[in-house]
Order: structure tokens, then C-alpha cells, then sequence
């Protein structure tokens, strides 16, 4: 499964890069830009903890409580950014020392070898659910070893080089990144390398799975994608507890195997019948009628079953003939034809929906996860500060549910989404119900498929018992 969110830990939202890194690493670290202890050594589940320095790197900053206490102390702004963080679940088909090697290569290749000071901790708690956090520093280290900006100041020039003036006596100018890796592109170049490196350790290892970093929608397979179920609801299921993500996703599992069932019987009728209507008739076949009039003649079912079976198979395909106004193969083939298309435009309709609900259904979500834990954290806004380490640590757990829903919300925010909860259960409403309708049109088309197949099945059955018929007049 592939799943890569990336994040900025800052100070606006209440963050340190020393309290982060006591957390993912389950260890007891001091923040001494505010004093703080943050004691996370009774957290379970880290299995592993590293830190991984460019050459030019200070070697004190292999010591994690100095690494990120430095980069505290140099930031001075109430709203600073400290640390980037990047969670990469990790293939459970790989074994823990192929895990951590993929770990590496990974965070060396991409991050250590550009500059950056990289603080790592694997994390599984045997729950099926393993992952890695990769902490990151965003300012660059000089090569004698100090902190290097994060911009710099740039002059605008005209066109013939020259400095241009502001007005107020100084001189037009912006600022620029010191490095790349702010760079918008970079979070796709990451899961992009992410799934790479994976897909080479599931390689090596002899294992067939493969991740694919990219969206069906950008695969370019019409296909609906499950929901992400999370570590709580797979452990449930797991153990035999049936959950609403659970049931989501075993009837997208049936969905997915109904368009999948219709597309492969509608090709082949619609390959068939195109060679059909290409070819000429046998004396006697040019009418579908005649054909199957024939067909009756040379055959006739023995036991009672197949009889009545035979029956209703010929009703259910003389009624589609009939209400269709079929009597040649080449208005089969029209027919056939048409069905192929009006197939094709209701998969569209259905699958452009149901990616729509998941992204619907992921904001409610995230939308109630906000609301469920936004007491909690106006708790802690109004906790003293003596007390309120105690409280972080006793609702870790909330907390995070809280600033992953502030962090959705905000990025949806700032891409220019309006927060209407209301508006999109209306949609979700809509949808559902027009989905609904395009599935119950898409079962239906199986009893013309089935009418169309039975007069497959005789053709074959008729072109085959003339075969040794034609050998037999070849001969003579």
C-alpha cells in the first residue's frame, strides 16, 4: 500500500522539532528554547531510531537532543518553520533488516546527499501496520559546519542589468530560496522516489507486489479505488470485526469485479460480432431467424431440465431480437456495438463518481475529526504551562487526530476549497443516487448480453459440427 504524507513541523501551530522527535523516537528530550521536557520513553512500538548527516555536518549533531535543540536555537521567529517530516508505510512482505535498508537508501539518496539532516524512527507495534518517520531539516548547513539561511536577498534588474529603484530611496528587490527543497515538485519527486526505491526492495526480495505512487485517475485505470482503512480498522478486520470501512471497501471490491465481468463478456461479443457482420451468410442464414430455425432442427435437448432451460434461453434471445428490431447480423452488430459504447459511458459516469465520493468522504471525515477533537485542544489552550506537558502526553493520541484534520483542512483551505460540510453531503446525496440508478442500467444490460451470447454459442456450435462436413466434400 502506498501512503507518503508529508508535512512541516513549525512553531505557528504549536509545534518544536525537539518535542517531535522525543515522540517518534520514544525518547526524553529537553527543549532548551522553552524549557519544556518532553518524556515519550514509555511509547511503545519504535523498533528502530537513526540519525544520518552530510559529511560537512557537525558530528555532535549525531546526538539527537543536540541536533534539534540547534535547530531550535536558531530559529527566532514565533512562527518558524523547523523540520519537514515525511511518513512512509513500509511493504509488510519485507523483513525488518530489508525494511531498514530500503529506509536508507532512501533517505540518503534523496535527502542526505542534497544537505539536509535526516532523523528516522520505524515505528510497529506487530499491528500490520509498519512505517517509518523521517524527520528533515530545512536550513542548510554551511561547509564549516554552521547554519547556512534558508533566502536571500535578491535585486530586480531592468533590462540592462541595473538596479531598479523603489521609490523610497532603495532599490526594487525579492527574496529566493537558498536551496531546492522548497520547491513545489519535490513532494511528487519524493513519493515518486518513494515507490521506485520500494518497488526495487520488493524486486530484490523476489516479491510480485508493486506500488504505484500515482492515483488511478493518473494510471489512467478505470478502476474505483478503495478507502484507506487505517491501522485500527485493519486490526479489526483482522480479527473478524466488520467495519463501515471494511464493508466500503468489499463493495467496491464487487463493483470493480461487476464492470470488470460486463467489459470482458461485451468485448467478446462485440469482437464476434463484428467478424460476423463482415462475413457472408450461408444459404439459407442470411436471416437470424432462419439461422436459429436451423439451429432448432439439428438439435433438440433430451432430458426435461434442459428442455425448459433451452426454453427460456430462446425466449429471453427472441425477445431481444424482436423488441430490437433484429433480424440481420449486421444490425447485430450495430446493436452490439451500441451496447459497447452505452457500456463505456456509464463506467465512465460511475467511476468519475465514485472518485468524487472518496474525496467527499474523505473531507467529511476529516471534517468530523476536527469537530470530535477541537474540545481537546482548546482544553490544552487553556491548561497552564506547568501542567500542560502531562495533558500532551495523556491525549497524544487525540492531538494528532486533531492537528492531521487542521492540516487537511488548512492545505484544502489554501488550494482555494471552501469548508462546506453541508454542501457536500448534498453532493454525496446526489451522487450516491445517481450512481445507484447507473449501476442498477449496467446490471440490466446482462440479459442482453445473455441473449447475444446464446446466439454465439449456437453459431460456434453450428460452424463446428460443418467443419467435418466440409472436410468430407474437400475430400471427395
Amino acid at each position: 500500500m502506498f501512503h507518503c504524507p508529508i508535512q512541516i513541523i513549525q512553531r505557528s501551530q504549536g509545534k518544536s522539532a525537539v518535542a517531535a522527535a522525543a515522540y517518534r523516537s520514544g525518547e526524553k528530550l529537553v527543549n532548551e528554547w522553552d524549557g519544556m521536557t518532553h518524556d515519550y520513553t514509555r511509547k511503545g512500538g519504535v523498533v528502530h531510531t537513526e540519525i544520518m548527516l552530510p559529511a560537512h555536518a557537525p558530528p555532535a549533531f549525531a546526538d539527537r537532543s543536540t541536533l534539534w535543540n540547534s535547530v531550535e536555537e536558531i530559529e527566532k521567529s514565533s512562527t518558524a518553520q523547523l523540520a519537514r517530516e515525511i511518513e512512509v508505510a513500509l511493504p509488510v512482505e519485507l523483513s525488518r533488516a530489508e525494511q531498514l535498508a530500503l529506509v536508507r537508501a532512501f533517505v540518503k539518496e534523496n535527502f542526505v546527499d542534497a544537505g539536509m539532516c535526516a532523523d528516522f524512527a520505524i515505528h510497529d507495534k506487530g499491528t500490520g501496520n509498519p512505517h517509518a518517520h523521517i524527520m528533515l531539516t530545512i536550513r542548510p548547513i554551511r561547509e564549516d559546519g554552521k547554519w547556512g539561511a534558508k533566502c536571500r536577498k535578491v535585486y530586480d534588474l531592468d533590462s540592462q542589468g541595473q538596479r531598479i529603484p523603489d521609490g523610497k530611496g532603495g532599490w526594487k528587490s525579492h527574496r529566493e530560496d537558498t536551496t531546492d527543497w522548497n520547491q513545489r515538485g519535490n513532494a511528487e519527486k519524493w513519493r515518486a522516489a518513494w515507490a521506485a526505491y520500494t518497488n526495487r526492495a520488493l524486486e530484490a526480495a523476489g516479491r510480485p507486489e508493486r506500488i504505484d505512487h500515482r492515483s488511478y485517475k493518473r494510471q489512467g485505470v478505470d478502476k474505483i479505488p478503495t478507502v484507506h482503512m487505517g491501522p485500527a480498522a485493519s486490526q479489526m478486520e483482522r480479527r473478524g470485526i466488520v467495519t463501515d470501512k471494511g464493508n466500503i471497501n468489499r463493495e467496491i471490491a464487487a463493483d470493480n469485479k461487476l464492470l470488470k465481468e460486463i467489459k470482458a463478456r461485451i468485448t467478446r461479443l462485440y469482437n464476434w460480432s463484428k467478424e460476423q457482420s463482415a462475413q457472408p451468410q450461408p444459404q439459407g442464414r442470411e436471416s437470424i431467424m432462419d439461422f436459429l430455425f436451423q439451429a432448432k432442427q439439428d438439435t433438440a435437448p433430451t432430458s426435461q431440465y434442459a428442455k425448459v432451460r433451452a426454453l427460456k434461453a430462446d425466449a429471453n434471445l427472441f425477445n431481444f431480437l424482436m423488441e430490437n428490431g433484429i433480424s440481420s447480423m449486421e444490425q447485430l452488430y450495430e446493436k452490439v456495438s451500441a451496447m459497447n459504447s452505452g457500456y463505456y459511458d456509464l463506467r465512465g459516469k460511475i467511476v468519475k463518481a465514485e472518485r468524487r465520493l472518496s474525496v467527499l468522504d474523505e473531507r467529511l471525515e476529516m471534517w468530523a475529526q476536527y469537530q470530535k477533537y477541537k474540545p481537546v485542544r482548546q482544553k490544552l489552550d487553556k491548561i497552564a504551562p506547568a501542567k500542560r506537558e502531562q495533558f500532551e502526553q495523556r491525549h497524544s493520541a487525540d492531538l494528532a487526530l486533531f492537528d492531521a484534520a487542521v492540516r487537511y483542512l488548512d492545505t484544502l483551505k489554501a488550494s482555494g476549497e471552501a469548508i462546506t460540510p453541508k454542501a457536500w453531503r448534498a453532493e454525496v446525496q446526489r451522487l450516491t443516487a445517481e450512481k445507484e440508478a447507473d449501476y442498477l442500467t449496467m446490471r440490466s444490460m446482462r440479459e442482453d448480453i445473455k441473449a447475444v451470447e446464446t446466439l454465439k454459442k449456437t453459431a460456434d456450435r453450428l460452424a463446428k459440427e460443418g467443419q467435418p462436413q466440409r472436410r468430407e466434400e474437400q475430400e471427395r
